[in-house]
C-alpha cells in the first residue's frame, strides 16, 4: 500500500513520537518550576540581605568580638590548665577590669586633652580660611569663625535640634556596642552549635568541607583581630611619645586617634596626620616640619614592615582590592562598611578560594602558583 498521508501529518507524528512521555513527561515542567523558585528564592534573599544589611554588619562584628575573645582563651592555655569557659571567664573579666580602669583614668585626662586640641584645631582652620579668603576661596562657608558655643546656644530650637542629633547617635552608637559585646560573648562561649547550625543547611556529603572551610574562617578572623589589635596598641604608644618628647601638646589623644586609624588600612593613616599638623602650626614652622616628619616615618615602618609581617597569616591580599573593597563598601554601607572592609574581605576570599575555585572549578591553587613560580 501506498502513504497517502500529508507531510503534517508525518511531521505531527514524528513530534509526538519524540515527545517525552511517562514521568519525562512530568520532570520537565518540574524541574522548570524548581529553576524559577531558587531564582525567585535568591532574589528574595539579596534582598533581604541589602535591607537589613546594617543589622548583619553588627552581627558580623559580633562574630569578630567573639574571635578575638577565642583567640585570647587560647593564648592563656599553655600558661593556665583551664577549661575553655573558666579562660574565657578570666578574658572577660580582665578586659572588664582594663575597660573600668582606662574609663577612671580617661575622665580625669581626656576631656581636657580633648577640649585643648579643638580650641587650637579650631584656632588654625580659622587662620586658614582667611588665608583661603584673600584668594577669593570660601572653604569653609560663611558661618565659620564664630565660636561653636556660641553657634549651638544662639538659637534654642537649634540648640535642641543638635541636642536631639548627638543623644540619638549616642544611643545608637551605645545600643551598638551592646549587641557586639554580647552577640561576641554568647558566640564565643557556644562556637559549636552556632556553626552546626549553619552546617545543617548544606547537603550531608558536604558537611565536612563547610566545617573545615568555616574553621579556616575563623582562624582567618583571629589573626586578623589579633595582629590589629597589636598594631594600633604599638602606634599608640610609638605617636605618644615622640610627639610628647617634642612637646606637642595632648600627645596622649592624637596618638590615641593615630592608633585607631590603622583600624582602616591606607586611608584611615592619612585622616590621623591632619590634627597632628594643625595641633603643630601654632607652635612654629621647625616644630610643625618635626612632627609630620616623625609620623611619617612612625607610621611608614608600620605600614610596610611591622604591619606585613604582623597580618601575613590572616589576610594575603594586593592592596588595590584592599583599597577597592574600602571604598566600595564605605560608599554602600557607611562607616561600618569602611571599618569590616579588611575581614569582609579576607573571609570572602576564603570562600570564593574554597568553594568557588577549588570546589566549583577544581583548580588547585598551590600547583597553579609553582607552575608560575617556575
Amino acid at each position: 500500500m501506498s502513504d497517502t498521508r500529508t507531510g503534517q501529518e508525518r511531521l505531527r507524528e514524528v513530534v509526538i513520537r519524540d515527545e517525552p512521555t511517562g514521568p519525562a513527561a512530568v520532570d520537565r515542567p518540574l524541574g522548570i518550576l524548581a529553576t524559577a523558585l531558587t531564582v525567585l528564592a535568591t532574589c528574595v534573599a539579596l534582598f533581604l540581605v541589602w535591607q537589613t544589611v546594617s543589622s548583619l554588619l553588627i552581627v558580623f562584628a559580633g562574630v569578630l568580638f567573639a574571635a578575638f575573645l577565642d583567640a585570647a582563651a587560647r593564648a592563656l592555655a599553655p600558661v593556665l590548665p583551664l577549661n575553655r569557659t573558666l579562660r574565657l571567664t578570666l578574658v572577660l573579666l580582665l578586659l572588664t577590669a582594663l575597660t573600668g580602669l582606662g574609663l577612671v583614668w580617661g575622665a580625669g585626662k581626656l576631656p581636657e586633652q580633648t577640649r585643648l586640641l579643638l580650641k587650637v584645631m579650631d584656632t588654625q582652620l580659622d587662620i586658614l580660611q582667611k588665608h583661603l579668603l584673600t584668594y577669593g576661596v570660601d572653604l569653609l562657608g560663611p558661618e565659620w569663625g564664630q565660636d561653636l558655643t556660641q553657634w549651638l546656644f544662639s538659637d534654642q530650637g537649634r540648640f535642641f535640634r543638635h541636642a536631639q542629633f548627638v543623644l540619638g547617635g549616642a544611643s545608637t552608637v551605645l545600643t551598638g556596642v551592646l549587641v557586639i559585646v554580647f552577640l561576641g560573648i554568647l558566640f564565643a562561649f557556644d562556637p559549636t552549635s552556632h556553626r552546626e547550625s549553619l552546617v545543617t543547611l548544606v547537603r550531608q556529603s558536604y558537611r565536612a568541607r563547610m566545617r573545615a572551610v568555616m574553621d579556616e574562617m575563623g582562624n582567618v578572623l583571629r589573626f586578623w583581630f589579633v595582629g590589629q589589635l597589636i598594631r594600633i596598641i604599638l602606634m599608640t604608644l610609638c605617636v605618644w611619645v615622640a610627639l610628647y618628647l617634642i612637646g606637642l601638646p595632648g600627645p596622649f589623644v592624637l596618638g590615641l586617634q593615630a592608633g585607631l586609624s590603622n583600624f582602616i588600612p591606607y586611608l584611615g593613616p592619612i585622616v590621623a596626620a591632619i590634627p597632628i599638623a594643625l595641633v603643630a602650626m601654632p607652635l612654629g614652622g621647625s616644630l610643625l616640619i618635626w612632627a609630620v616628619v616623625i609620623y611619617t616615618i612612625i607610621q611608614s615602618i608600620e605600614g610596610y614592615v611591622i604591619g606585613p609581617l604582623i597580618q601575613r597569616q590572616a589576610v594575603d591580599i594586593p592592596p588595590a582590592w584592599t583599597l577597592v573593597a574600602i571604598v566600595l563598601l564605605g560608599a554602600l554601607f557607611g562607616v561600618m562598611g569602611i571599618a569590616l572592609a579588611m575581614p569582609l574581605v579576607a573571609i570572602g576570599r576564603v570562600a570564593i578560594i574554597r568553594f568557588y575555585v577549588e570546589d566549583y572549578l577544581g583548580d588547585d591553587l598551590e600547583q597553579t602558583f609553582d607552575k608560575g613560580q617556575s
